[in-house]
């Protein structure tokens, strides 16, 4: 038998995952609470006793996001297919490439909600947040490969990346496998002169 513990935390997954995938199909802003309700098979009162309010649960759509795609399959695939911080950044573009790809591809559900909500509102700023995260790891990366000026390399490797991705949402799925060289000529750019 079921406990009421059990209960709450099944609505919440359960509103969670059916959110999931309807954001990542049409975005943050285009899915309203009504259809998450009743993906989810949830009351209202439960939807709202778990997440006050829409924002609350985009939030933490991002967060399940970032651990299932950033961390869990792009961090570790780069990870695994390459030893080298260069090459683990490199291996990037293959992946992106492989994810533009998939069948119903809709890009980066972080750029799509900072369009979408703007830098000023809450879950623009949360997007920025999360790419300022990626920047600093690329930073991280950069600094570790004794590139110059680390800063200036993140900012670029993430415009270079954002470009491809939103070329690659019905564009050029290619995008990825074409922007490779540049990612090359960057770390070139910033490989200091022997």
């Amino acid at each position: 038998m079921e406990t009421a513990v059990q209960a709450q935390t099944g609505a919440r997954e359960r509103i969670l995952t059916s959110s999931y995938d309807l954001f990542l199909a049409r975005g943050v802003r285009a899915v309203g609470v009504n259809e998450i309700i009743a993906a989810a098979g949830v009351a209202k009162a439960s939807f709202y006793s778990h997440f006050p309010s829409k924002d609350d649960l985009v939030l933490a759509f991002f967060e399940r996001r970032e651990s299932v795609f950033t961390v869990g399959y792009l961090t570790a695939e780069s990870q695994r297919r390459a030893d080298t911080p260069r090459d683990q950044l490199m291996a990037i573009f293959e992946i992106f490439d492989e994810w533009f790809h998939t069948p119903g591809f809709t890009g980066c559900p972080y750029i799509r909600a900072l369009l979408e909500n703007g830098p000023g509102q809450p879950l623009g700023a949360a997007s920025l947040a999360y790419i300022e995260e990626t920047r600093t790891n690329v930073r991280d990366a950069a600094t570790l490969m004794g590139l110059t000026d680390p800063d200036d390399f993140a900012y670029c490797w993430l415009v270079i990346l954002q470009g491809a991705i939103v070329s690659g949402v019905g564009i050029d799925p290619d995008s990825a496998a074409r922007i490779r060289t540049l990612g090359e000529m960057l770390i070139s750019l910033h490989t200091p002169a022997l």
